[in-house]
């Protein structure tokens, strides 16, 4: 992780740049001299919370966005980084890899199920959907009183508000992705 004056450098600089500022508008907007901003931008200063805010205030943007280290366009997830949620006695393995997260309205796991797995899911908020596709195996999910099997390569798309199962039916342990989308 890198030092906060390092974040804060990069991030006025690219937000200054982003918006074709000079340092001199920047100071003008800010009430921050233009000496002081280009040694935050270097990274060569130390600024006060309060030096923090004016350039926040100043630059109409939250304190936050120059502070923390933006997000990446790509993010990698090494498997054995991701530790597995589990049920059913160990049957049933839940891989997070995506969580829900602000501006997304959905959420992807990877779900690995030894032979006679079982589990249980409550009712979703209205609108949600699942969407299912099986890699290896075989999984029968139950909505309300329908079942339906999803054999290797299929793929399935149901609506998640409602109580439903999943059962590894098949014959080995099944592999399956899952995508849940919130509607708005």
């Amino acid at each position: 992780m890198k030092h906060i004056n390092s974040v804060l450098a990069q991030n006025l600089k690219r937000l200054r740049e982003e918006r074709k500022l000079s340092l001199d508008k920047v100071a003008d907007l800010t009430g921050i001299s233009k000496t002081m901003l280009g040694q935050i931008e270097r990274g060569e200063s130390s600024p006060s919370i309060a030096t923090v805010w004016k350039i926040a205030n100043g630059l109409k943007i939250s304190f936050t966005s120059l502070i923390h280290e933006p997000a990446t366009d790509t993010v990698v997830v090494p498997a054995d980084e991701v530790q597995a949620l589990v049920e059913d006695n160990g049957k049933v393995r839940i891989y997070p890899l995506f969580p829900f997260e602000d501006g997304r309205r959905f959420e992807i796991y990877s779900l690995q199920m030894e032979q006679g797995g079982y589990l249980s899911a409550e009712a979703h908020i209205d609108g949600t959907e699942e969407f299912i596709t099986v890699f290896e195996g075989e999984l029968t999910i139950r909505i309300s009183t329908e079942e339906y099997t999803v054999r290797r390569g299929d793929s399935i798309r149901f609506k998640a508000d409602k109580p439903h199962v999943y059962h590894n039916s098949g014959e080995t342990t099944n592999q399956f992705s899952m995508v849940i989308h919130y509607r708005e």
